[in-house]
This record gives C-alpha cells, structure tokens and sequence, in this order.
C-alpha cells in the first residue's frame, strides 16, 4: 500500500509540473495580442500599424467588435494568461464566451505563438498542439488527436489550414506548407508542400516541372525561380 501512495504523489506532481511548464510557454497578452492584431488587420486589407498604446488599445478593440474569430482568439489568449497566472474562474469563462460567441474551442494544452490569423469560427483545436506565428486558420478545421494518443500535431510557421481541413494525431507541418480545402493530415507535411485529399498527399509536379527534373539541378533550380 505505501509503495502505491507513493508513486500516486509522485505522478501527481508529475502532472502539475508538467502543466506548469506548459503554461510558461504561453506568450504574454502584451506579445501576443498585438500580433494577432497586426497579422488580423494585414489579412483583412486594413491598416497593420498601430501608432500608440491607444490606437493599438482600439485596433484590437475595434477587431473585436468586428470580427467573432477575432474575439474568440484574444478570450483564448485571456484564458491561456489567466492559468499561468493560476487565477481562477477566469480561463473557464472565457473558454465558454468563445465557443458561443464564435463557435471557436481551442484546448487548455494547446500553445499558439503570437501573431496567427483565425479567419472564422467553426474552429475546433485541442490536444498537445503547438501552432507556429503567420499561420492562417480557415473555418470550419479541426486539430485533434488519435485514440489513445494525448500528442497533437506541431504546425510550423506561414501555414495555411484550409477550410475544412483536419489534422489528425502527432504530426509535423513544416513551416510554409498549404493544407487544402478538406483534406485529412495524417502524416508529416514538409516545409513548403501543398497537400490535398483523403488522406492528403502532396500535389504532383506539373508535367514541365517533370521535364526540368530530367534536365539537370540547375533547370529545375531555374524553373523554380521563374515560377
């Protein structure tokens, strides 16, 4: 029985420090919500720049108003500050405003670097996940986890989720890369590569980028930089 006891406390303080140190890499509010904001604005054709505390203070006041994903995105960050913080009540409210005020849930282990554009609502992300800055999220995606397998997938900077799209289990995107409209990720996606389809697969080369792998490197890296 003792030795039981023991290793109960012992995987409970396991668990608390491992949320603890997940919490401490949440950005700060002051980081991470004038980026979003920022990348919000450049998105939407508005102005990106903001010229004093309190025109960033309406900027992001103003988005908010305007835009439910935007809303929904600054509530997350609120919460996320807030369980760092250890204050109470506040992250479960917020959570809750997001999904009815924008149909946005974005889980407790998820971690989201500043500056990330969430185009609509309808989104759903949860798990282990770790989202890079510049990524575009579209409507109606889900991030989420295999059976069985608490790791989410780890998505890298200027990617682009497209509507629909899912990303399933402990996958890695690669900075650049485009997920199309729908498609189910169930593997790793390379830096740059544009995937598509049930499971998702990576576009294939047109028949001239076909014709340049056969010409030599130095065709295919001058098509390249034509294109």
């Amino acid at each position: 029985m003792p030795p039981t006891s023991s290793a109960s406390t012992a995987d409970r303080r396991a668990r608390r420090e491992f949320w603890r140190e997940l919490r401490r890499r949440h950005p700060r509010l002051r980081d991470a919500i004038p980026a979003d904001a920022r990348l919000t604005a450049l998105y939407r054709g508005e102005r990106a720049e903001f010229r004093s505390r309190l025109d960033l203070i309406i900027q992001v006041l103003r988005l908010a108003w305007v835009s439910d994903a935007f809303l929904a995105q600054v509530l997350y960050r609120v919460k996320a500050r807030a369980q760092a913080l250890g204050i109470p009540v506040v992250p479960r409210l917020a959570h809750r405003l997001a999904m009815m005020l924008s149909q946005v849930s974005i889980g407790d282990p998820v971690v989201i670097e500043p500056g990330v554009y969430i185009v609509h609502g309808q989104v759903v992300i949860d798990g282990l996940v770790e989202i890079g800055s510049g990524t575009q999220l579209f409507p109606w995606i889900t991030i989420g986890l295999k059976s069985g397998e608490p790791r989410g997938a780890r998505i890298g900077r200027n990617v682009s989720i497209g509507t629909g799209a899912k990303i399933i289990g402990p996958v890695t995107i690669g900075d650049g890369a485009r997920i199309g409209a729908n498609a189910v990720v169930v593997k790793d996606v390379p830096p740059g590569a544009t995937v598509v389809g049930v499971p998702a697969e990576p576009l294939s080369p047109s028949p001239s980028e076909h014709r340049n792998a056969h010409s030599g490197p130095r065709a295919t890296v001058s098509a390249r930089q034509e294109e």
